[in-house]
């Protein structure tokens, strides 16, 4: 009698879009995984055409259909009915959409009461490793040390600062205990834009093609600390979620973070 476990049945909201195809390629070459689900929007011409082992659909009731986990990262309008869905089936999430406002947020929080959930604005682990690093300089460093952060992406970047570069912010104000939103400065073109002692900075850079890249600079009389990360490949953040939703199968209601997963 075989004891092999079965693969990991996963649903891929936004099955078309730049993460998704990503996500389905990934999870059709996982040998743990299955690809029990793609829901592309609707009216889309991809609806009813095979996507790996699975069929597209525009009916997210039909998508969700025998899965465990589902991972989203289809346009943060979107959230709040996916989110439904998934806690009607019981279906646990990972939500890798950014752009997400206080109604997504609060609705991921009721969310967490009844599924397990994880909602990253940037689903590596590389950059939740430098998170905790910037906590802790933070944590270590005098608080005399200037704190600017930049993000750099694509043309085509919607959002700014990034869903990351915010995630930063508030790794660095937690390390120094303070409230982030207290602190922080997303603009300077008012006058005079002098910077206000003990703040957080942030500039962001759209061009060319750039995946993301984002450095917290650490500055001080005489001596500059700088902890970066630079993605090359978007398949890393396909990577990260696919390791996140093999992490929550299975896990208790709860809303979880990419540091969960980096520490399993």
């Amino acid at each position: 009698m075989s004891t092999a476990t079965p693969p990991l049945p996963i649903a891929v909201l936004g099955a078309t879009g730049r993460m998704g195809e990503r996500l389905c390629a990934l999870i059709g070459s996982a040998p743990d995984v299955i690809l029990s689900g793609a829901l592309v929007r609707s009216g889309s011409p991809a609806a009813g055409l095979a996507i790996g082992a699975t069929l597209a659909t525009d009916r997210i009731d039909t998508a969700l259909g025998g899965a465990r986990v589902a991972i989203d990262f289809t346009p943060a309008g979107a959230t709040l009915a996916n989110v439904r869905a998934c806690v009607e089936r019981g279906v646990a999430l990972v939500i890798g959409s950014t752009g997400l406002g206080a109604a997504e947020d609060a609705a991921i929080a009721d969310a967490a009461r009844h599924i397990a959930v994880l909602s990253a604005a940037n689903t590596s682990l590389g950059v939740h490793v430098l998170a905790e690093l910037v906590r802790r300089a933070a944590e270590l460093l005098p608080a005399d040390f200037d704190i600017e952060i930049l993000d750099i992406h694509h043309r085509a970047k919607r959002d700014a600062p990034s869903g990351t570069a915010y995630l930063l912010g508030e790794a660095a104000a937690a390390g120094r205990g303070v409230l982030h939103d207290a602190v922080a400065t997303v603009e300077r073109t008012s006058h005079p834009a002098v910077r206000e002692r003990g703040s957080i900075g942030y500039a962001s850079l759209r061009a060319g093609d750039v995946v993301g890249e984002h450095s917290v600079v650490f500055a001080g009389s005489g001596e500059r600390v700088t902890l970066s990360h630079a993605a090359t490949d978007r398949g890393v953040f396909a990577q990260g979620a696919l390791k996140a939703a093999r992490f929550l199968a299975g896990r208790p209601p709860g809303l979880y973070s990419m540091a969960d997963v980096i520490r399993g």
